[in-house]
C-alpha cells in the first residue's frame, strides 16, 4: 500500500518553513522599526517664532523668502497649508544633503530636528487659500494641454494625471502630496531639472523622479498655467 502520509509530511514541512520564514521576517521588521527613531512632534507656536525671527546668527527668518504668511513668491514656493510630514521630510532632506539647494541647505542644517518639525507644524497650520475641489473633475478639452495633463495625464508616456496626487485644483492630497497650484512655472521647472539630475529625491511613493524625466518644458508650463488659472496665481 502506498504511503499516503508522504505528501502530507512534505506539505507540512513546506508550510512550516513558510511559517518560520514569515515569523523571522516579521521579527526583523519589528526590530528595524524599533531601531528607527520616531520623529519629534512639531510645536506650531515654536515654529512660528522661528519662521518670523529665524535663529540668529546663522538662520534667517523663513518669512524673508516665503512671505509673511507662507504665501510664497515667483522665486520661492508657498508653504502655507502644506502637510507637516511633507515639509519636515523636505527640511530633513536639505539638512542631510539628499536634496540639494543652495539657499535652503544651510538654513536646514542650522536647525536641529525638533526645530525643523516645529517649522513644519507651523506652516501646516496656516490656510493655503487654495480652493478645495467640489464635485467631479471637469472633462478636459483635448486642445488644452495643461488641463489634459492635470486631469488625464499622458499614459502613452507613463505620465499619470497630476490631479491623482495633487488634486484637480492643485490643493494637494493628504499630508504627503503637496499643493502645487501656486507654484510658478519657473519653480516647477527647477524641480523637474533637480529630479532629472538626481539632485532631489524621488518624493512620495518614488513617483516624481520617474515622472519628472518624462516632462518637457512645454508640459511644465502648461501644467503651471492650468493650475494658476484655478488659484489665480501667476505662472511665470
Amino acid at each position: 500500500m502506498p504511503d499516503r502520509s508522504t505528501p502530507f509530511i512534505a506539505s507540512f514541512h513546506v508550510w512550516r518553513c513558510i511559517a518560520v520564514l514569515g515569523a523571522t521576517t516579521a521579527l526583523m521588521g519589528l526590530t528595524a522599526q524599533a531601531q528607527t527613531p520616531t520623529p519629534p512632534s512639531g510645536d506650531a507656536k515654536a515654529g512660528a517664532a522661528i519662521a518670523h525671527n529665524g535663529v540668529p546668527p546663522a538662520v534667517a527668518a523663513c518669512t524673508s523668502c516665503h512671505g509673511a504668511n507662507g504665501e510664497g513668491s515667483a522665486a520661492f514656493p508657498p508653504l502655507a497649508g502644506t502637510g507637516a510630514d511633507y515639509l519636515r521630510q523636505q527640511l530633513d532632506a536639505f539638512a542631510d544633503g539628499s536634496r540639494n539647494q543652495a539657499v535652503m541647505a544651510p538654513i536646514a542644517k542650522g536647525l536641529n530636528e525638533k526645530a525643523r518639525a516645529d517649522v513644519a507644524a507651523y506652516y501646516a497650520s496656516l490656510p493655503s487659500n487654495i480652493a478645495a475641489p467640489t464635485g467631479n473633475a471637469p472633462t478636459p478639452d483635448p486642445a488644452n494641454a495643461g488641463a489634459w495633463l492635470v486631469l488625464r495625464g499622458r499614459m502613452a508616456d507613463g505620465i499619470p494625471a497630476c490631479a491623482s496626487c495633487h488634486g484637480p485644483t492643485g490643493a494637494g492630497v493628504g499630508t504627503h502630496f503637496p499643493a502645487i497650484a501656486k507654484l510658478s512655472a519657473a519653480y516647477m521647472q527647477e524641480q523637474v531639472e533637480a529630479w532629472k539630475s538626481n539632485a532631489r529625491g524621488p518624493g512620495p511613493l518614488g513617483l516624481m523622479q520617474s515622472i519628472g524625466k518624462k516632462l518637457s518644458s512645454k508640459d511644465v508650463q502648461a501644467v503651471a498655467d492650468y493650475y494658476a488659472a484655478q488659484s489665480g496665481s501667476p505662472a511665470k
